[in-house]
């Protein structure tokens, strides 16, 4: 976050649930249903956060890494997003980030975190689901971090998406030298993109 800048997160309801096979899926078809809808240029679109992480506990939203050549590409094309169900929330607290939400049903259903190109968050993102997917061990102790968590705030989403950020940095570190070691340049190829 920006110096200075204070965002009110969102606070609804913190449901984890048994990891659903049929994510990865449902994450891929809303992918090719982005790239369909965008006339932008877009150089990726990567199923990130705990529905992409095989055999733990999420909160059921698939979330979603955009990267496109120009960042105000999708700020002028909000519309285009918005008829897929996407509401802007401009940057929200992640300068270089235009941060979108879909709910279905009533309930949240979708994130979409827009980033352009070279934006050192996409790397981490996508690094840090690869680590996770690569060390179940790594996954089963963040699942036990979010369950701590849910319980801790239960209709507090904002609050606990905050209080999982400790351990998320500390593994940022442990990632990125598991990046190294494994011989990837820039960022970790996504199999589902």
């Amino acid at each position: 976050m920006a110096d200075g800048e204070q965002i009110n997160p969102e606070q609804r309801e913190v449901e984890l649930v048994p990891h659903n096979p049929e994510w990865s899926q449902l994450a891929e078809e809303e992918a090719k249903r982005i790239l369909e809808q965008l006339s932008v240029p877009v150089i990726g679109v990567y199923h990130i956060g705990s529905t992409s992480i095989p055999g733990i506990k999420a909160k059921p939203i698939l979330d979603f890494v955009i990267e496109v050549e120009d960042l105000d590409d999708i700020i002028r094309s909000t519309e285009m997003l918005g008829e897929l169900g996407y509401i802007s929330k401009g940057e929200y607290g992640i300068p270089g980030r235009q941060f979108f939400t879909k709910d279905t049903d009533g309930e949240r259903s979708h994130h979409l975190h827009v980033f352009q190109q070279g934006h050192p968050d996409i790397e981490r993102h996508l690094v840090f689901r690869d680590f996770l997917r690569a060390n179940p061990e790594a996954a089963q102790k963040y699942e036990i971090i979010k369950e701590k968590l849910a319980k801790r705030f239960p209709k507090e989403s904002g609050n606990y998406t905050e209080a999982k950020s400790d351990f998320i940095l500390s593994m940022d570190e442990v990632a990125r030298y598991w990046l190294e070691q494994n011989g990837f340049q820039n960022k970790p190829p996504d199999p589902e993109s």
